[in-house]
């Protein structure tokens, strides 16, 4: 479960952010995760839980904004959303390159 793993990097760059800008508590941890990301929404939830307890974390609200796949072609410029992970336009049929879809990143943090 590599859900537990990128949960520990939020929580320790959380906990930075905290530290850094003054705050006593994290009430809210918003994650930006794209379609393509390789990551479970549910088992991030279960793991947020774990790894925030007994910090300054704990009972934080998880959000998540989800980023749909997106590629463009290479050849004639059209943005499509990416199906099932096929690069190829659905205009002209040429190949694509991936433009959103993988993020996984801390967007922001409600403190108290």
């Amino acid at each position: 479960m590599h859900e537990l793993s990128l949960m520990e990097a939020v929580r320790r760059q959380a906990l930075e952010a905290l530290d850094r800008h003054g705050g006593e508590r994290i009430v809210a941890i918003t994650l930006r995760i794209g379609a393509l990301a390789g990551v479970e929404p549910d088992c991030l939830a279960m793991a947020f839980e774990v790894v925030m307890a007994e910090s300054l974390a704990a009972g934080a609200r998880l959000q998540i904004e989800s980023v749909p796949a997106e590629g463009r072609c290479r050849s004639c410029g059209q943005v499509f959303a990416v199906r099932a992970g096929l690069l190829v336009c659905p205009v002209c049929g040429g190949p694509a390159s991936l433009e959103r879809g993988r993020e996984l990143q801390l967007v922001s943090l409600d403190v108290t």
